[in-house]
């Protein structure tokens, strides 16, 4: 049980107890009616209880038990009812709490009238079971605190704001130092290893080994910078591929001269975000990989949607086998951190029957 809802129940049995053992004080006259005035005033104090949960429906529960024991002849203020209107007011229902005091100001002298039979007696006893004073009290302090924990929220929310633009500028600080450093240094190893082995081959000449490791190197390197860059200048504003481009991959993958294909199976209208931003770069990764390193003519990607995961499969008939050990790349050291931190599977390993595949299932009922 939560700290709020044993303030709750507190405030609640209080109420009830005070108002109980202070009309059994009072003279009464021991008829069956009594017992049902009494009985009105446990429940207007236990009503407390849902203050919080259905403030409305405590403040008419309220209001009609107070106007129940003056009916009866039980003389006691209408506790209860004060702190329903301060609940009332506090969960932004102002017409509503407004609207029942007036009623109840305008019923309580009606309900003395059945005991009392007397005007001026009436009028006075229904005024000190609700000063309006303290109706005012009540609603005023309902107000006050809903005010403060709406600039409280409000404060909250603009911190959070502040921490995401302070490190979106830092983020793109980062690439920016990194663009201007990185970019032009690996673009020239790259531009001259590459003229070098063109040279070398248009002369005849054997290309060294070295060489053609750095100009691979370079190749890759400045791949690795690219794709860092594109995650350091990624924010929530600009639009990020899904599942939904999938389509557009698979055929600009086709394009290369590699037989790829699509196949989704099921629908699932609430994909996360999270989960369908990584669902593609899956996707993606892979089919790079294939299209660089595994010598494949066809490629399979699957995508099934389950009752509470989205599976993702994507087979190729390269030249893996089991007897190959694959040499573990940053591509598929990403696409496990990616699918552990949404709490999912990856398995990435050669084919028995040939070739390479990769298999995630991903949860679809985390945030």
């Amino acid at each position: 049980m939560s700290r709020a809802r044993v303030v709750d129940w507190v405030i609640a049995v209080g109420v009830a107890a005070i108002l109980l053992v202070t009309g059994l004080t009072k003279e009464h006259s021991g008829s069956p009616l009594d017992l049902l005035a009494y009985g009105l005033l446990v429940v207007s104090g236990l009503a407390l209880i849902e203050r919080r949960r259905a403030p409305i429906a405590v403040l008419i529960v309220t209001g009609l038990c107070a106007f129940g024991y003056q009916a009866l002849d039980v003389d006691m203020p209408a506790v209860a009812f004060l702190f329903a209107v301060y609940s009332t007011v506090r969960a932004g229902h102002h017409v509503v709490a407004v609207l029942a005091s007036v009623a109840l100001i305008a019923a309580l002298p009606l309900a003395a009238m059945f005991s009392l039979h007397d005007v001026a007696a009436s009028l006075s006893r229904a005024r000190d079971a609700l000063e309006i004073a303290w109706l005012i009290a009540a609603g005023a302090a309902g107000e006050a605190l809903r005010q403060a924990e709406r600039r409280a929220d409000e404060a909250e929310r603009t911190k959070e704001e502040t921490a995401r633009r302070r490190a979106d500028e830092e983020r793109l600080h980062i690439a920016r130092e990194l663009h201007d450093s990185l970019t032009h240094q690996i673009s020239v190893i790259k531009v001259q290893s590459e003229a070098a082995v063109h040279v070398a081959r248009k002369r005849g000449e054997e290309v060294p080994a070295a060489l053609l490791a750095i100009r691979e190197a370079g190749r890759e390197a400045a791949r690795e910078l690219r794709a860092t860059l594109e995650v350091l200048r990624d924010d929530d504003t600009s639009p990020r591929p899904g599942l939904a481009h999938l389509p557009d991959l698979v055929e600009r993958v086709r394009c290369t001269g590699l037989d790829a294909t699509l196949t989704i199976e099921g629908t699932h209208l609430n994909v996360p975000i999270a989960v369908d931003r990584t669902a593609y770069r899956i996707v993606q990764e892979s089919l790079t990989n294939v299209t660089r390193h595994a010598a494949a003519t066809s490629a399979i990607v699957r995508i099934e949607y389950g009752a509470d995961s989205l599976v993702v499969d994507i087979e190729d008939n390269g030249t893996a086998s089991p007897a190959t050990v694959p040499v573990p790349g940053v591509g598929l050291l990403g696409m496990r951190e990616r699918v552990t931190t949404l709490g999912g599977h990856l398995h990435a390993a050669p084919r028995t029957s040939g070739g390479f595949a990769v298999h995630a299932e991903l949860p679809l009922d985390r945030p």
